[in-house]
């Protein structure tokens, strides 16, 4: 690899996008080009193609997608399947189309089965029932990674598929109806008076693993410049913690001295979701940025937007 090659980073103005197009520049990397979504729709096949074609990149990192949480998941099943779909088809076939050699596809440890063994191996795809709350966007990331591994069969591409864990991080969404876990915590106890209970949804036992968005951004880097010998690479800490243990650690910095309370009417999704992150240690590749260091740094980025977003 050169540091002249093309690369066309797709969603860049996301969380993951965002924090990919930093870690680039940031280590010489500065022949990227990407467009808005106002200018280019990931939906409109021939666009796509047209700006394949003309733009000729060397490397697509596909990190553009429809995303959220629970919430968004279960009231939005139809949207999240087909624009999840359609997005990855076009950018994929168009690299396809025009001989792009190298792509990385960005998905999601929800891809896994809701039951599968601890912690979820890359084998374990497609072994069980998926956890219904997201199976809608994971059936649209499987079959963008599975598109990738049949080009990579069929036409030797070196398209490689990234399965990270739960992420957070700058640029993160705080909505509460479409975010996830962590940011939906760090707003409602930051907008919750100091002694005024917070209302949280399910048990709080079910255990999850969070990786910082920088660390995400550091692995697709890492892959791009060491050929992998696998299609798909799970991309974490190897550590999770619980709900409950989250919700007493954002409390902590952000503050917030009041009463916690658990909705056990609402689902608590997966019981547990730690991914095996062998795979990718053994190429060379581990995180750096620990949990409370990254949900400080996070926080500080939503302090600061806030604010801006007040006076504006």
């Amino acid at each position: 690899m050169t540091k002249e090659q093309k690369i066309y980073v797709a969603g860049h103005r996301g969380m993951v996008g965002s924090a990919i197009c930093l870690e680039f520049k940031k280590q010489g990397y500065l022949n990227l080009v990407y467009k808005t979504s106002e200018e280019l729709d990931l939906r409109d096949q021939n666009a796509v193609n047209d700006f394949i074609a003309d733009e000729k990149p060397d490397i697509v990192i596909m990190a553009a997608a429809r995303v959220g949480g629970i919430l968004a998941n279960s009231s939005y099943p139809y949207t999240f399947l087909y624009e999840n779909l359609v997005i990855e088809t076009n950018v994929i076939h168009a690299a396809h189309s025009n001989d792009v050699q190298q792509l990385i596809f960005l998905g999601s440890s929800c891809i896994y089965p809701k039951l599968a063994p601890q912690p979820l191996k890359e084998d374990y795809l497609l072994t069980g029932p998926l956890e219904q709350t997201n199976e809608w966007y994971a059936i649209a990331k499987i079959s963008g990674l599975k598109l990738c591994e049949a080009l990579r069969k069929q036409y030797s591409r070196n398209y490689v598929s990234l399965m990270p864990t739960n992420l957070y991080g700058p640029r993160d969404n705080y909505d509460l109806e479409t975010s996830h876990v962590l940011p939906a915590m760090l707003r409602k106890f930051h907008e919750a008076l100091p002694n005024q209970s917070v209302n949280l949804w399910g048990s709080g036992m079910p255990r999850r693993e969070f990786l910082h968005v920088h660390d995400l951004a550091s692995a697709v880097l890492y892959v791009m410049e060491n050929k992998p010998d696998y299609n798909l690479y799970n991309v974490g800490t190897g550590k999770d913690i619980t709900i409950k243990e989250l919700s007493y650690l954002i409390q902590e910095i952000t503050g917030h001295r009041g009463e916690i309370r658990w909705d056990r009417s609402k689902p608590d999704g997966t019981p547990r979701k730690l991914l095996d992150v062998q795979r990718i240690k053994e190429l060379g590749w581990s995180d750096t940025i620990k949990l409370r260091e990254g949900i400080e740094h996070a926080y500080t980025w939503f302090l600061e937007n806030e604010a801006v977003e007040k006076q504006g």
